[in-house]
């Protein structure tokens, strides 16, 4: 599958409202890792990998800095992850993780989403159990050496996987930080095009024709609520 482990990247968009929306969720989100981490980026490496994830997508510095002053200064939402689960067309299934502050107004918000796209809540565990919660890198890079290294570092890595000149080094997601400091130690010229802990599907559900174009319905619909940060599916496109 290689690359298709990114299955949902905040990516710039020409229209103002989108561009807001994502610098919305990467603000959110780093506020949130800043917290519970602390706002050194060098010692927090969730931080470390959301500032450059926001920096690709275009995400202004003065949105990155304000996100870590107000988590330096403690004033600020209580914010917790909330995750649904549930199917979609064309028996495809999804995980959709949300930051919250107000959980009664992002389930309003998450399950008319599911309904108008033709999918369906499951409760807690319906789907879960089909995705492995993984850290996740994809970068160039020579799959000998990487492996060496990895082996070297003792670091449990379960798959990696090379395609189109693209590496894919899966680990389970106890082991994002052994594994990003073996990468970058080993390879300081390393530049990752996924860096995350991801929900990585143990499967994949083909879909086309009518049922993908209601998936791609469903998906914009969930992209559109608030507090949706990250939507995990199965769906080979």
């Amino acid at each position: 599958m290689g690359r298709a482990y990114q299955n949902r990247k905040l990516s710039m968009a020409k229209t103002a409202a989108v561009k807001t929306a994502v610098y919305s969720r990467y603000s959110r989100e780093i506020y949130v890792s800043a917290k519970a981490g602390g706002t050194d980026p060098s010692a927090n490496l969730s931080l470390r990998s959301l500032i450059d994830r926001a920096k690709k997508d275009q995400v202004p510095s003065h949105v990155i800095d304000k996100a870590i002053a107000k988590a330096e200064s403690g004033v600020g939402e209580d914010y917790h992850v909330a995750r649904y689960e549930g199917f979609g067309p064309g028996g495809t299934m999804l995980l959709v993780e949300c930051l919250t502050d107000n959980a009664n107004r992002t389930i309003g918000d998450v399950r008319p989403a599911f309904t108008k796209g033709k999918g369906k809540m499951g409760t807690p565990g319906t789907v879960a159990h089909m995705f492995d919660h993984a850290a996740v890198f994809v970068f160039s890079g020579d799959e000998d050496e990487v492996l060496e290294a990895l082996l070297l570092a003792d670091v449990d890595v379960t798959d990696v996987e090379s395609e189109e000149g693209m590496l894919t080094v899966l680990s389970p997601h106890t082991e994002y930080a052994k594994t990003r400091n073996t990468l970058t130690e080993a390879f300081p010229d390393v530049d990752f095009e996924v860096d995350e802990i991801q929900f990585v599907p143990k499967g994949e559900t083909p879909i086309s024709g009518e049922a993908l174009e209601q998936f791609e319905k469903l998906l914009g619909l969930l992209n559109a609520c608030e507090d949706v940060q990250n939507i995990f599916h199965d769906a080979k496109i």
